[in-house]
């Protein structure tokens, strides 16, 4: 009898400690990290981490200890310039850099392989056509936010951007559809709430006739 409960016991306990330790690994796995100093305490572990609304020095090689990070958001960091070591995120796949003040992008950021979602929202300052040049050669860019960027077209080189799938221009000034997105073949969905857009629904019909769903 005793036998019997001291294996249930150990049964039960040894079960446990797989679920907890599952269960770490998924807390891990799905926690935003949003202090830099909690962040660095595991650096390898860390695959979100949202650095918005700081300001912050980024020294020499910091970047090289997050090689696992997916998810990296430095909105509104007073920025004026991209850190370069960010080019060394390698399995980075979502970057969100909006509310700063950039001008263009360094030539390392097409080093990002692997990102597959860019915001630039609120860059007035940018310049876009530069940029577009860049992000041409990130081979997995699928989504690609210029929202409230004060746009009133976009650069006739924009159609580089070969493997856009969802394009976000909403609050801008655009008065009519840039012809531009027509040459983008896999571009399914647009937003262009709170532009200026002139017969929106004749647009939406033509360009359903594309593939494409466009959000007035």
């Amino acid at each position: 009898m005793k036998t019997s409960t001291l294996l249930l016991m150990f049964v039960c306990l040894s079960f446990f400690n797989i679920s907890f330790s599952q269960n770490t690994d998924v807390s891990q796995e799905t926690k935003t990290y949003t202090s830099l100093e909690e962040a660095l305490r595991n650096p390898e572990t860390v695959k979100k981490l949202d650095l918005s609304n700081q300001k912050i020095d980024f020294p020499v090689g910091f970047w090289s200890k997050f090689k696992n990070l997916e998810y990296l958001s430095l909105k509104n960091d007073g920025l004026t310039f991209l850190p370069e070591g960010i080019s060394q995120l390698q399995n980075l796949k979502v970057l969100d850099i909006s509310g700063n003040n950039f001008k263009n992008l360094p030539k390392s950021f097409r080093s990002l392989r692997n990102l597959e979602e860019l915001y630039l929202n609120e860059e007035k300052n940018m310049n876009l056509e530069q940029t577009v040049e860049t992000l041409s050669l990130l081979p997995k860019l699928k989504i690609l936010h210029l929202e409230n960027d004060h746009l009133t077209r976009l650069p006739k080189n924009f159609s580089k951007i070969k493997n856009l799938e969802s394009l976000y221009l909403n609050n801008n000034d655009f008065k009519k559809v840039p012809k531009e997105i027509i040459n983008l073949k896999d571009l399914k969905y647009m937003d262009f709430q709170n532009n200026q857009i002139r017969d929106p629904l004749k647009i939406n019909q033509i360009m359903n006739d594309y593939g494409v769903i466009i959000t007035f």
